[in-house]
């Protein structure tokens, strides 16, 4: 259609890793990645921003001359909602780590009293 078309199936498998940063909800806090949650609360926000620029297309070929038909949809909620959880997840994950690291008491210190 043109540049600011969205597939149905980007956004849909995109929920794969917002489902699996939510399995990842009983993992330590210790075996959480600085990076790969970074990476996916920025894809999430910056994503869930674009989202609401972009409409998805239907193109219709005449049977004449060819021309592209262009009929607008809605906005491509799919696409906004998979990112607003990927940054939701991510910015949980982040929260879960940094209470770990910096707000928690070291273990060793409760183990000598």
């Amino acid at each position: 259609c043109n540049h600011y078309e969205v597939h149905f199936w980007a956004p849909t498998f995109k929920w794969g890793i917002s489902i699996a940063n939510i399995a990842d909800f009983s993992k330590p806090p210790e075996k959480l990645s600085y990076p790969q949650q970074i990476a996916v609360t920025c894809t999430g926000l910056i994503w869930s921003r674009y989202s609401t620029v972009i409409t998805p297309c239907l193109t219709y070929r005449r049977l004449v001359n060819c021309d592209c038909i262009v009929v607008e949809l809605q906005k491509n909620w799919n696409l906004f909602s998979v990112n607003v959880a990927m940054a939701g997840t991510g910015l949980y994950q982040l929260s879960r780590k940094i209470r770990h690291d910096y707000f928690s008491e070291p273990e060793a210190a409760v183990a000598e009293e």
